[in-house]
């Protein structure tokens, strides 16, 4: 299952934009956070949690390279932070990296817990089963939206269970800080 939902930025990304992109010569304007449900509970370290979240970061990395990509046709910067270093992968790394955790709990308010100095989201619905991953844009957040749906939708990301649920509640607001695809 997969959670998307869009934002404009924190004031932390505002302030810190320059050192997590340091080549951009435009503000970042939307921030699309793209939440995964894993298999498992991702609280305890095994063989298998590492593949769950090495297999939902691969995903993050397909979707979110077509919404950049996509992005970037349109006359845009975009960027996709890499779940696993809080580097961006399309440009070059700044001096500091991207928690996306605090990322979720700024935007959506998800609460946090920490396990071996490693912070995981507790997703209200999935529980510790939430792998978090965050996309930054020159795009305004209805621009991203758009495109996001459209590239969820036509790239086969959901199954038809999660599509038709989605569909009937495209628009959900939250907090009128962004929107929900999920």
């Amino acid at each position: 299952m997969l959670q998307c939902s869009i934002h404009t930025p924190s004031s932390f990304i505002c302030r810190y934009a320059d050192q997590l992109l340091p080549n951009w010569s435009s503000p970042v304007s939307s921030v699309l956070i793209v939440l995964q449900r894993a298999g498992c509970d991702l609280l305890t370290r095994s063989r298998y949690t590492e593949n769950q979240k090495h297999q939902l970061r691969e995903r993050f990395l397909e979707i979110g390279r077509e919404i950049a990509a996509q992005l970037k046709q349109r006359g845009y910067l975009a960027d996709l932070f890499d779940p696993k270093t809080g580097h961006p992968l399309l440009s070059q790394p700044g001096q500091i990296r991207l928690d996306d955790v605090a990322v979720v709990q700024a935007c959506l308010g998800y609460p946090t817990t920490e396990v071996e100095g490693c912070s995981l989201i507790l997703h209200p619905n999935w529980g510790s089963a939430a792998y978090p991953a965050v996309l930054l844009s020159t795009a305004e957040p209805e621009a991203v939206e758009r495109l996001t749906s459209r590239v969820v939708w036509t790239g086969g990301w959901m199954d038809n269970e999660a599509s038709r649920r989605t569909l009937s509640a495209y628009h959900h607001s939250l907090t009128g800080s962004g929107s929900l695809i999920q």
